[in-house]
C-alpha cells in the first residue's frame, strides 16, 4: 500500500515538473538549462536540435561502454587472480580479459571514427 502511494505522488510530481518546470525549479535556485533544452537528472538535453541531441547520448553511451570495459576488465583480472592454478578458470578469465579488452579497442575506434567522419569529413556535429 505504502508503494502504490509514493508511486502515485512521485508519478503526479513528475507530471507537475512537466506541465510547470519553472515554479518547481524557482524553489530549487532557478532551473540551470537554457529555454530550448530539458533538465533532467543526467543534464541539460536539448531537444530542439538533433546535432545536440545526438552529441549527448553518444557521449553517455560511449561513457556507459567504458565503464562497463572497465567492470569486465577487473572481474577478469579477479578471476585470474583467484583460478589458483586451474587451466579451464585461468582460460576463462583470459577470455574474459581479451574480450573485454577488444570491445574497449573497438569503442575508441569507433569514437575515433565518429569524429573523423562525423566531424571533419561531413561536418555533421
Amino acid at each position: 500500500m505504502k508503494a502504490k502511494v509514493f508511486l502515485m505522488l512521485s508519478f503526479f510530481a513528475y507530471f507537475l515538473t512537466l506541465l510547470n518546470p519553472e515554479a518547481v525549479f524557482a524553489q530549487l535556485g532557478g532551473n540551470p538549462c537554457t529555454n530550448n533544452e530539458l533538465n533532467t537528472a543526467i543534464g541539460c538535453i536539448n531537444f530542439n536540435d538533433i546535432n545536440a541531441l545526438t552529441r549527448f547520448f553518444l557521449q553517455w553511451f560511449i561513457g556507459i561502454g567504458g565503464g562497463v570495459a572497465l567492470v569486465l576488465i577487473v572481474l577478469a583480472s579477479y578471476k585470474i587472480m583467484t583460478s589458483q592454478g586451474d587451466p579451464r578458470r585461468l582460460q576463462g578469465g583470459q577470455e574474459l580479459f581479451t574480450s573485454a579488452l577488444a570491445g574497449l579497442i573497438l569503442l575508441v575506434f569507433s569514437v575515433f571514427l565518429l569524429r573523423v567522419l562525423g566531424v571533419d569529413v561531413l561536418g555533421l556535429f
